[in-house]
C-alpha cells in the first residue's frame, strides 16, 4: 500500500477552527478498515515544545518535560475500503503548532510530521463550565456567558432535505435556542410510531438512519446493525448539520442512545454492554465530531432504562478519555442525578415533569448540589412537551399541564431558582415538533422561551442566586446579587415588596408574555423595603410580571 498525508488546509485557520490531514491509501489491503487500521496524531503549540525536535529515536514530539503540552488525537476511517482516512485538529488559541500523524496496521507504521498556524478570531469556542459562578456556562472563546435554552429534537438527522434541516435550525436560532438535544444513534420505532406521537415515516422524514451499516437499512424495528462497520453517508449528514448549527451559535447534544431498549434500537444488548463494539462507537464518535467546538455529550437518554450505575461511570470516564478538548458531558436520567461528583460529569440533568419539576424542585437539587462541595450548573433535561398526551401512558384526557403557557411559566420558575431549561415542541399534527425539531408559524411555544432570553441577556443573571427571604410575598420569586442586581418574577399580577440594599437603581417592569419592558424609573434606596407597583395592563389577576432592578451610578 502506498500511503500519503495531504492537508486539507494549506493556509493559517482561526482559531476553533479545524485543522484537517487526509490519508490517502493507494491499493488498500484491509479487509475491514474500521476494526483493522489506526490512525493517531500528537499536536502542540509551537511555543509549548520549546525542546522540540523532528525525527526523535523514539517517535516522539519534545521531550519529557513537555510532552504533557501534547494533545493526543485520533483519527478515523472515512471510505468504506480503506481508502481514506481523515484526523482533526482544533487550535483554541492562536500560534504555530506542530503535529505528528501516523497510520498503522499489522504492525507497519507510516508517519508524517508537519506544522500549522493559527490565528486569534472572534470564534466563540467550546462551551465550558464558568469557574467564578459554576453554576453557570460561559464561551471559552470570548467569555461571554451562555444563557442555555435548549429545545428537544432527537430525530433531527431523520429529516430527509437538508434544506428542511437548515430551516430547522435557522427557526431555532430566530427565537434564542442555543441548544439542541438529538439522538446519534435513532431510537427506532414501533408500529412506526415514536412516543405514541404521529409522526410517521414519510417523503420528508424517516427513522431509518443510525452510525452503523445496517442490513436491513429500511426495516425500522428490526435493521441488522453490523456494528463493525459505520454508515459514512450518516456521519457526512451529522457533520453537515455540525457545520451549520455552528454558523448559528448553537451547541448540539449528541445523545449516544435514545430509547435504547426497543427493539433494534440497541445493537449490543446487556452481554456486550462497555465492550469492544461498543468503545469502538464511542470513539469513533469522538474521532469525527471532538474537533467541533459546538457539541456536548449525553451517554443516554434515561439511562436507568438501559443501562446500570456501573456502565454510565465506566463510559463516562472512557468517552471523556476520547474527547481531546473535553467538551462538557451529561447523562439524562430521570428525577435525580447520581453522578454529581463523577469526574466525567460536567453539569447535572433531570427529568421531572410538570409542576414537579418547577422552582421547589431545581431549588432543591441546586441545594444538593451545593452541599457536595463541587459546584455544576443544574437543568431540568425533561419538563414537559407541548400538549403531549399519550393515550397509552394512562394521560389519555386534555387539561392545560404541558400548554404553551404552562410550559413558558414553568421555564421561568426553573431560570428562577438559578437553573437551566429545555423543552418541546408539539408534535400532534405530525410535522414533528420535540419528536424531530420540525414547526411551522402555527407554533408559538418558542416566541414565550425567547422573551425569557431577551430578559436574561439584558443584565449579568450569572451573579444572582435564589434569595426569596428579600421578598414580602410567598407566591413570588427572587434573584439576586444584592446591591447589584434584583430580579423578581410574580406569577400573578400584584404589587412586590422588595428589601433593597443602600443605593441608586435602574428599575424596569418586564411583560414575559409579549417581551416588551415598561419604561425605565429611577429608584433611590436608603436600605430599606421598597414596594413597587405591578403595572398589570390588561386587569387579569393570573397575569405574570418580572420587575428587574440594576444598579445605577446616575
Amino acid at each position: 500500500m502506498n500511503i500519503s498525508f495531504v492537508p486539507v488546509t494549506t493556509n493559517a485557520v482561526a482559531a476553533y477552527d479545524r485543522y484537517e490531514i487526509v490519508i490517502h491509501v493507494d491499493q488498500p489491503e484491509f479487509r475491514n478498515p474500521f476494526t483493522e487500521a489506526q490512525v493517531m496524531g500528537q499536536f502542540g503549540r509551537d511555543e509549548d515544545l520549546f525542546t522540540f525536535k523532528h525525527g526523535q529515536p523514539d517517535g516522539q514530539l519534545g521531550t519529557a518535560e513537555n510532552r504533557d503540552s501534547l494533545i493526543p488525537i485520533d483519527g478515523f476511517c472515512d471510505a468504506e475500503d480503506g481508502s481514506l482516512f481523515r484526523i482533526r485538529f482544533l487550535p483554541r488559541s492562536a500560534g504555530r503548532y506542530l503535529y505528528t500523524v501516523s497510520l498503522q496496521y499489522q504492525g507497519k507504521i507510516w508517519s508524517h510530521e508537519g506544522h500549522f498556524d493559527a490565528i486569534a478570531s472572534d470564534n466563540r469556542g467550546l462551551i465550558r463550565v464558568d469557574e467564578e459562578h459554576p453554576f453557570h456556562f460561559l464561551w471559552e472563546g470570548t467569555g461571554e456567558h451562555f444563557f442555555y435554552n435548549g429545545m428537544t429534537a432527537y430525530h433531527l438527522p431523520g429529516i430527509r432535505k437538508e434544506e428542511e434541516i437548515k430551516r430547522t435550525l435557522d427557526r431555532f436560532h430566530d427565537h434564542k435556542v442555543n441548544r439542541v438535544r438529538i439522538g446519534l444513534s435513532s431510537s427506532r420505532v414501533r408500529n412506526a410510531m415514536a412516543w405514541f406521537e404521529p409522526v410517521y415515516e414519510s417523503e420528508d422524514f424517516t427513522f431509518c438512519y443510525g452510525p452503523w451499516k445496517a442490513e436491513r437499512p429500511d426495516d425500522a424495528e428490526n435493521p441488522g446493525w453490523d456494528v463493525t462497520r459505520f454508515d459514512l453517508a450518516y456521519w457526512h449528514k451529522l457533520e453537515r448539520i455540525l457545520e451549520y448549527a455552528s454558523q448559528k451559535d448553537i451547541v448540539i447534544s449528541l445523545i449516544m442512545y435514545v430509547d435504547a431498549y426497543r427493539q433494534g434500537a440497541d445493537p449490543y444488548g446487556k452481554l456486550l454492554m462497555g465492550g469492544q463494539d461498543e468503545q469502538r462507537y464511542f470513539r469513533y464518535a469522538a474521532s469525527r465530531l471532538a474537533a467541533y467546538p459546538n457539541i456536548t455529550w449525553d451517554l443516554t437518554n434515561e439511562y436507568r432504562l438501559i443501562r446500570p450505575h456501573a456502565w454510565v461511570e465506566r463510559m463516562g470516564h472512557y468517552l471523556k478519555s476520547c474527547d481531546p478538548y473535553h467538551h462538557l458531558m451529561t447523562c439524562h436520567g430521570h428525577g435525580t442525578f447520581e453522578f454529581r461528583t463523577s469526574g466525567w460529569a460536567d453539569f447535572a440533568v433531570y427529568q421531572s415533569w410538570d409542576e414537579g419539576g418547577g422552582y421547589s424542585y431545581m431549588r432543591q437539587n441546586r441545594d444538593v448540589q451545593l452541599g457536595t462541595g463541587r459546584i455544576m450548573p443544574q437543568v431540568n433535561e425533561e419538563f414537559g412537551y407541548e400538549d403531549h398526551y399519550p393515550t397509552a401512558w394512562g394521560e389519555g384526557k386534555v387539561y392545560p399541564m404541558r400548554s404553551r403557557d404552562t410550559l413558558r411559566r414553568r421555564a421561568w420558575e426553573i431560570y428562577m431558582a438559578g437553573c437551566y431549561q429545555t423543552s418541546g415542541e408539539y408534535a400532534g399534527h405530525g410535522l414533528g415538533g420535540w419528536v424531530n425539531g420540525r414547526g411551522d408559524d402555527s407554533m408559538r411555544l418558542l416566541e414565550g422561551f425567547a422573551h425569557i432570553a431577551t430578559f436574561f441577556e439584558g443584565c449579568k443573571w450569572w451573579t444572582a442566586n435564589p434569595n426569596d427571604a428579600l421578598l414580602s410575598q410567598k407566591d413570588a420569586l427572587c434573584l439576586a446579587d444584592e446591591g447589584e442586581l434584583y430580579i423578581v418574577y410574580t406569577p400573578v399580577s400584584q404589587n412586590i415588596e422588595l428589601q433593597l440594599q443602600a443605593g441608586s437603581y435602574e428599575m424596569n417592569w418586564y411583560n414575559p408574555r409579549t417581551g416588551i419592558f415598561f419604561e425605565p424609573q429611577m429608584v433611590q434606596s436608603a436600605g430599606q423595603a421598597v414596594l413597587f407597583r405591578c403595572p398589570n395592563e390588561s386587569n387579569a389577576l393570573n397575569d405574570d410580571y418580572v420587575l428587574r432592578l440594576k444598579r445605577s451610578e446616575a
